[in-house]
């Protein structure tokens, strides 16, 4: 009878120390995926900052005041004279 009573005892010994193993490694697993969240975070904060950046560029670029300047560097000068719109009459 005591061996019985034993052998009970040790059985619901393991298995708690089986749920606690599997409890201990649920929660490495958890931390490990929150460690990942918050480099991914992280990651698209700076690539997000280096998009900003790179499109204020553009835009700098593109203003007419910056060109006209980087042209005239190549003596290139704005036109005086307006555009005339051209009127093509089809002949059917």
């Amino acid at each position: 009878m005591v061996s019985d009573d034993s052998f009970k005892n040790w059985r619901f010994i393991i298995f708690i120390s089986v749920l606690a193993i599997i409890m201990i490694a649920s929660s490495h697993s958890a931390d490990k995926k929150v460690y990942e969240i918050a480099r991914l975070k992280n990651e698209v904060k700076e690539i997000r900052a280096t998009f900003l950046e790179g499109r204020t560029k553009l835009m700098r670029l593109k203003m007419e005041s910056n060109i006209i300047s980087k042209m005239k560097e190549k003596g290139i000068t704005p036109s005086v004279i307006p555009p005339k719109k051209i009127k093509v009459k089809s002949t059917n």
